[in-house]
């Protein structure tokens, strides 16, 4: 199982519970952001080539996996991004669509500090996630005609960018005689990957031993 630990954590679980039962009705947009200040040398890790360097594939992943969390696998992606002279991206946005109508905004960036927030915008209401959105400490509820609801996360669930959330899901399902975790299943990475690897098609990144021809 893959180290998305945003996946395993209580209030992001919440989060989707609230949405999968229609709180906010039907989803029409999700919004992320995830960017560093930076600036990060050429010979740093983030901008080497030989390394997976760039935004997309060490941030963007997060805006990425909490979209398709709440909307699954788009059905079409619209990207753009500003390279690095090492060929990696210094910062990507994309645009994810889905046939039910739904859009996903998604950026990264290592060259300018973002909020690293999200948004889930729905028929009948709203979900804010304020900074640090993959391991919130609360989101604001925001429903037509009522008053704007609370949830923060139990600090007794320990710090909160611990693996702890993630390791205890292991444990249970081993325990449990299972191949793999209900919450982050293997379909799902390799989804995540597909769109992160449309996202490098798009804007032209490509790493060493890469077919010149796709990701």
């Amino acid at each position: 199982m893959e180290a998305m630990w945003m996946y395993c954590n209580p209030l992001v679980r919440r989060l989707k519970s609230l949405i999968d039962d229609g709180v906010i009705g039907e989803v029409r947009t999700v919004q992320a952001d995830f960017g560093l200040a930076g600036p990060f040398p050429p010979s740093h890790r983030l901008r080497d080539p030989a390394q997976g360097g760039g935004a997309l594939l060490d941030l963007g992943v997060y805006p990425v996996s909490f979209a398709q969390l709440l909307l699954g696998e788009p059905s079409d992606i619209a990207a753009r991004a500003v390279l690095s002279d090492e060929g990696v991206d210094l910062q990507t946005g994309a645009l994810l669509s889905y046939e039910s109508g739904a859009l996903a905004s998604v950026h990264c960036s290592i060259n300018g500090g973002t909020p690293v927030v999200a948004s889930v915008t729905g028929s009948q209401g709203r979900i804010d996630v304020p900074d640090g959105f993959f391991f919130p400490d609360h989101f604001v509820l925001h429903r037509d005609g009522r008053e704007p609801e609370v949830f923060r996360a139990d600090p007794a669930s320990g710090p909160r960018s611990s693996l702890k959330h993630e390791a205890a899901e292991v444990m249970r399902a081993l325990r449990a005689g299972e191949t793999e975790s209900p919450l982050v299943p293997l379909d799902g990475t390799l989804a995540v990957m597909r769109t992160l690897d449309t996202i490098r098609d798009r804007v032209g990144v490509r790493y060493p031993g890469e077919l010149s021809g796709g990701a």
